[in-house]
């Protein structure tokens, strides 16, 4: 991919996730302001579309660009072909993404 593409893309997913992560921590200290067990969260999140949406969105957003990162960190490094970088970038961001979507899946379908 060329390097312009991949500025852009970490770009717009990090800008995508700064309202996402200011959510997410609203959240976490609503929870522990409020005492919730995890089984009152689940309790919550369970069945919700709106929770899935939004930690799917989430997740997808972490995981584009936690790969471009660590391309860009393993091409520094390890100073790897463009080739390889790319392959652990795609491999990497598949990894996240499988990983983060079971977690969704796990808070919002069981």
């Amino acid at each position: 991919m060329s390097a312009v593409r991949l500025y852009v893309w970490q770009r717009m997913t990090a800008a995508l996730m700064v309202p996402l992560i200011v959510v997410h921590l609203i959240v976490i200290i609503y929870a522990t302001n409020r005492g919730l067990s995890a089984a009152e969260i689940l309790g919550r999140t369970r069945g919700s579309v709106v929770w899935g949406l939004y930690y799917g969105t989430f997740v997808v957003a972490a995981a584009v660009h936690g790969a471009i990162g660590v391309r860009g960190v393993a091409r520094e490094w390890l100073g790897w072909r463009e080739k390889a970088l790319d392959r652990l970038m795609w491999i990497f961001g598949a990894l996240l993404l499988i990983l983060g979507l079971r977690a969704v899946a796990a808070v919002v379908l069981s």
